[in-house]
C-alpha cells in the first residue's frame, strides 16, 4: 500500500509561514507609520520575534509577550526618572531588575517564563536610551509598548486567520513517532537486550523527547482547531509515557536476574514474555490484552516466608509485565483519541494514575541565581564602559548585554550563543548597510519599499520556520529591522549607523567575555550537577521513610533524566554516559513504595527497614561513584529476612517487592539473596 502524499499546505508549510509572517510584518509597519509612531520598525521587528510556525504557539505566547512588555515599560518609568541624576544607581537598578526577571523566568519552565524575561530586557531597551531625555520616559515607554503590542497583534491575527497551521497534527505526529520507538525498545527489553548500552541510550532519548513534547503541549489549549479534551488526553498519555521508562528498566533488570537459562528453567514464563512482545509489535488490540492479563494472573506465585529469591524475581517481573500491558493499551487508545480529537476507545483506561508520574519539573535555584548574577555583572560592566568613555551612543551596549544574557541563559555555555549572536548581527549589519546606502535612497514610495524588503525578510521567515535555523532567522530578522530603523522619511547617516553597530558589538563582546569567565560551564559539569541533585533526592526520600508523593518524585526524577539525555548524547566518550540514570529512579520509586507496607509491618521488620534506609541515605550523600558499600547490602538482606517473617500477605508482598527493587538497583551483580536461616544452616553444616 502506497503512503498518502502530504497535502500542499503540509509540503510547503515553511514557504507559507514565511509569506504569512512577511504579510504580518508589512501590516505592522504600515499601521505604525499611519499611527505616526516614533519607531515603526520596532513593530516590524516584533512580528518576527513573536511569530511561530504553529498558530497555537503564536497565540499562547501573545498574552505573555504583551504582559511582559507592559511590566518592563512600567519598571523603566519607575526607575529612570528617580535615578537619572545618579548614573551608577540607575545602572544598578536596571541591572538588578533584569537579573531578577531572568531569575524568575529560569524557574518557570512554561511559556509564562518568557513574560518575566521580556519584562526584564524590555526595561533595559526602554530605560537605557532614555537617560539623555528622562523627561520623555513616559511617552517613550508608551510608544514602545504600542509598537511592540502592534507587532504581536498583527502576528497573532495573521497566524490565526490566514491558513492557520494547527498544533494538533504536530503533537499527534510527535506522539506517534515516540510510541513507535517505545514499542521497539519494549520488544528489545523483552527479547533480553534491555541491559545493552544501545537500548539504554534509546530509553534516555525517549526521556529527552518527552521534554520536547512538553513544550509543544503547552500550546494545545490556545489552538482553536483542537478539541477541548485533547489537552486532557495528552496529559494522561504523558503520565504513561513517563511511567513506561522506569518500568522497562525494571523488566530488563528482572529478566537479567533470572539468568540466561530462564528459557529452559521457566518455559511457561518465557513463552508469556514472547507473547507480550508479539502483542506489542502487532498493534496492542484489546482482546489479546485481556488474555495476557489472565495468563499473568494465573502464573503469579503467592509469596510467603519460605519463598525463594527466584520466586520473588518472578513475582516482580509478572507485576511489571501486567503494568506494561495496561500502559501499552492505554497509550494506543490515547494516541488515537489525540489524532482524531475524540475520546479514547473502551470503557476506561487500565493503568491507575495514582501509581504513575506527576508533571513536576526540575528547578535549579542555584543555576538560576548564577545566570542572573552573570547578566547583572555583564550589564554593569557595559554601563561602566559607557559612563567612563562618555560615549553618546553607548546605551546600546548594556541593552545588548541584557538581551543576549537573557536569551542564552539556559545554555550550559551561554558564551557560545552570544558568539553566534554577534556573528549573525554582523551579517545583519552588512545587509542593512547595503539597503541604507545603496537601495533605499532611490525609493520614493512605500509600495516599492515593500517589494525591496521582501527578498531578505522572506528568507528570514524560511529560516525561522525550520527548528535547526530558528534562532539564526530570528536574530537576522530582528536585528536587520532594528538597525535599518525605517522611518516615514529617509534619514540614514553612515557615521550614526557605524557608531550604533559598534555599540552592538561592544555590548555583545563584553557580555561574552563576562559570561565566559563568570558563568559558562560545560555539559559534563551540568551532568554531574544533575546527577548529584538526583542522589540528594534519593537520600531525602530514604530519610523521610518514603513519606512523599510517589507521582511527584517520579515526575521530578524523570524530568531530570530528560535534561540529562541530550547532554550525555553530546559527550559519548565520557564515563558518565555509561551510568544508568533509570537505575536510581527505580531505587527511589521502591523507597517511596515501602511507605505502602509500613503501617502493617511488625516492629522488628520496621526497625530493620528503617536502619537500611538510614544507611542508604548516608551512603548516597557521600557517594562519589563506583560500587555501593557492602555494609548496605547486608542491611538490605537483613531487612529482607525480617520481611519474610511477616504474616500478612499484602504487607509482606509490598515490603519484599520494594526491598528487592532496591537490592537489584544498587547491587545488580551481587549473589542471589539467601534467607538468613538458610545461610546460618549452611554455616553450621560447613
Amino acid at each position: 500500500m502506497t503512503a498518502t502524499r502530504p497535502s500542499f499546505l503540509v509540503r510547503h508549510a515553511d514557504i507559507i509561514f514565511s509569506l504569512k509572517t512577511f504579510l504580518a510584518a508589512v501590516m505592522a509597519l504600515l499601521f505604525a507609520l499611519a499611527m505616526d509612531l516614533p519607531r515603526p520598525y520596532w513593530a516590524l521587528a516584533t512580528v518576527y520575534i513573536a511569530s511561530q510556525p504553529l498558530a497555537g504557539a503564536t497565540r499562547s505566547k501573545a498574552f505573555f509577550r504583551v504582559a511582559g512588555t507592559l511590566i518592563g515599560a512600567c519598571a523603566s518609568v519607575v526607575l529612570v526618572p528617580n535615578l537619572v541624576n545618579s548614573p551608577e544607581l540607575l545602572s544598578l537598578g536596571l541591572a538588578l531588575w533584569v537579573g531578577l526577571c531572568l531569575y524568575i523566568s529560569l524557574l518557570d519552565k512554561t511559556p509564562r517564563g518568557y513574560m518575566f524575561m521580556l519584562a526584564g530586557y524590555t526595561a533595559a531597551l526602554i530605560g537605557f536610551p532614555s537617560v539623555s531625555e528622562p523627561s520623555l520616559i513616559f511617552d517613550t515607554a508608551v510608544s514602545r509598548s504600542e509598537e511592540i503590542i502592534l507587532g504581536i497583534l498583527c502576528a497573532s491575527i495573521v497566524s490565526t486567520i490566514v491558513l492557520p497551521r494547527s498544533v494538533g497534527p504536530a503533537v499527534s505526529a510527535q506522539v506517534d513517532s515516540w510510541l513507535a520507538r517505545a514499542r521497539k525498545v519494549s520488544q528489545q527489553v523483552l527479547a533480553g537486550h534491555g541491559t545493552d548500552q544501545a537500548t539504554r541510550e534509546l530509553r534516555l532519548k525517549l526521556a529527552a523527547d518527552i521534554v520536547d513534547l512538553d513544550m509543544l503541549s503547552y500550546h494545545l489549549a490556545y489552538d482553536r482547531n483542537v478539541s477541548r479534551d485533547t489537552p486532557r488526553w495528552l496529559r494522561a498519555l504523558r503520565l504513561r509515557m513517563l511511567t513506561l521508562l522506569p518500568l522497562l528498566s525494571s523488566i530488563a533488570d528482572r529478566l537479567a536476574a533470572l539468568g540466561e537459562d530462564a528459557r529452559t528453567s521457566q518455559p511457561k514464563l518465557m513463552a508469556l514474555v514472547d507473547d507480550l512482545s508479539r502483542w506489542i509489535g502487532s498493534g496492542m488490540e484489546r482482546d489479546p490484552a485481556d488474555e495476557l492479563r489472565a495468563t499473568i494472573s494465573a502464573q503469579l506465585p503467592v509469596l510467603h516466608g519460605g519463598s525463594s529469591w527466584n520466586e520473588i524475581m518472578i513475582v516482580s517481573l509478572l507485576m511489571r509485565m501486567r503494568e506494561l500491558v495496561d500502559i501499552s493499551q492505554d497509550c494506543r487508545a490515547l494516541s488515537q483519541a489525540i489524532a482524531r480529537g475524540g475520546r479514547p476507545d473502551g470503557a476506561r483506561l487500565m493503568f491507575r494514575p495514582e501509581a504513575g508520574v506527576a508533571p513536576v519539573r526540575h528547578v535549579d535555584h542555584g543555576m538560576a541565581l548564577w545566570s542572573a548574577g552573570g547578566a547583572i555583572l555583564a550589564i554593569l560592566l557595559c554601563c561602566a564602559f559607557w559612563i567612563l568613555t562618555g560615549w553618546a551612543d553607548g546605551a546600546s551596549a548594556p541593552m545588548m548585554a541584557a538581551v543576549g544574557c537573557s536569551f542564552f541563559a539556559q545554555m550550559d555555555d551561554p558564551s557560545v550563543g552570544l558568539r553566534n549572536f554577534a556573528k549573525w548581527t554582523l551579517v545583519s549589519m552588512i545587509i542593512v548597510a547595503l539597503y541604507l546606502f545603496a537601495i533605499l535612497p532611490g525609493i520614493s514610495n512605500v509600495e516599492v519599499l515593500l517589494v525591496a524588503l521582501a527578498p531578505p525578510f522572506l528568507l528570514f521567515g524560511l529560516l525561522i520556520a525550520r527548528p535547526s535555523t530558528f534562532f539564526i532567522g530570528m536574530i537576522l530578522a530582528a536585528n536587520t529591522a532594528s538597525l535599518m530603523a525605517l522611518q516615514a522619511t529617509y534619514s540614514a547617516d553612515f557615521a550614526s549607523f557605524a557608531n550604533g553597530g559598534l555599540t552592538f558589538f561592544v555590548g555583545t563582546e563584553i557580555s561574552t567575555i563576562t559570561i565566559l569567565l563568570a558563568r559558562s560551564v560545560g555539559a559534563e559539569w551540568s551532568v554531574r550537577r544533575l546527577m548529584r541533585k538526583g542522589l540528594t533526592a534519593l537520600a531525602f526520600a530514604a530519610e523521610s521513610r518514603g513519606n512523599r508523593d510517589r507521582a511527584a518524585f517520579a515526575g521530578l526524577m524523570l524530568n531530570r533524566i530528560g535534561l540529562l539525555a541530550p547532554r550525555l548524547a553530546a559527550m559519548p566518550d565520557s564515563k558518565l554516559s555509561q551510568i544508568d540514570s533509570l537505575r536510581e529512579l527505580r531505587v527511589g520509586l521502591n523507597i517511596v513504595d515501602l511507605r505502602r507496607a509500613r503501617h502493617h509491618l511488625s516492629p522488628a521488620t520496621l526497625a530493620a527497614i528503617d536502619a537500611m534506609l538510614d544507611e542508604l541515605a548516608a551512603d548516597f550523600r557521600r557517594y562519589e561513584g563506583g560500587a555501593m558499600p557492602g555494609a548496605l547490602l547486608t542491611r538490605i538482606d537483613h531487612a529482607l529476612a525480617e520481611a519474610m517473617t511477616e504474616t500478612r500477605d499484602d504487607a509482606r508482598g509490598d515490603a519484599l517487592i520494594g526491598l528487592v527493587g532496591i537490592r537489584r538497583g544498587l547491587f545488580p551483580d551481587a549473589a542471589a539473596y539467601r534467607p538468613e536461616h538458610l545461610s546460618n544452616a549452611g554455616s553450621v553444616a560447613a
